[in-house]
């Protein structure tokens, strides 16, 4: 792990937006509890447990090198091809990734610099495997520049359920690699807008963890 990547994660385990829905999943599965419905026991003690999974934040290690963009996110790559960046107006390396529901959730910082900019675009809620949810849906683009000056463009969507985009960065933000910039509640997908040359180091429908998965190569200087 290089100094420029995070050493020291602030939600080990258990994400914060998680507590207020695992307390109140385990109320529930305590009040049926209780009265004796050992039927209704056994789904909520099930949903209890999939509120927990889904909630879950480990702490992510990487060894990749400082040449390395690091995933933002856990899930599966939908796509992988040039498409024009909507925020900077330019041809762009876009790698899409999906999260399911039994995917963390949390976002995380592909590369250590300075947040440029954050923008929130209000929009709809399609299925977030779809194409069309990159250009369609609620999202949040958020611009990190490193200490070369190179930037990319990391785009929060959300899904057909998912109705909740949590931003923690702001203009002028220093970020670490594999810091926690957001969170994104019950299914969703990250689009990443890297300069165009850069090398892709994985393929649609590879499996991929924030921050320990190496995402793509900047370009050669």
């Amino acid at each position: 792990m290089k100094t420029s990547d995070i050493s020291s994660y602030p939600h080990p385990v258990i994400a914060k937006e998680g507590w207020p829905f695992i307390a109140i999943s385990f109320s529930l599965f305590l009040i049926v509890f209780f009265a004796g419905n050992f039927w209704m026991m056994g789904i909520f003690f099930l949903l209890f447990v999939f509120v927990v999974q889904f909630f879950r934040d480990p702490m992510r290690k990487t060894f990749a090198d400082e040449n390395t963009i690091c995933s933002p996110a856990d899930g599966r790559v939908v796509f992988v091809g040039i498409r024009e960046n909507p925020i900077k107006n330019s041809q762009s390396l876009k790698i899409s990734i999906f999260m399911n529901v039994f995917n963390v959730h949390s976002n995380r910082s592909p590369i250590a610099g300075e947040v440029q900019s954050v923008e929130y675009i209000p929009g709809d809620f399609f299925n977030a495997d779809l194409d069309k949810a990159s250009e369609s849906n609620e999202r949040n683009s958020i611009v990190i520049v490193d200490n070369k000056g190179r930037s990319l463009t990391c785009v929060q969507i959300a899904g057909l359920i998912a109705r909740r985009i949590c931003c923690y960065v702001s203009s002028k933000d220093k970020v670490k690699r594999g810091a926690r910039i957001g969170f994104i509640r019950f299914g969703s997908r990250v689009d990443i807008y890297l300069p165009k040359d850069c090398t892709p180091l994985i393929t649609v429908g590879d499996k991929i963890y924030a921050h320990s998965s190496a995402l793509a190569l900047w370009p050669k200087t």
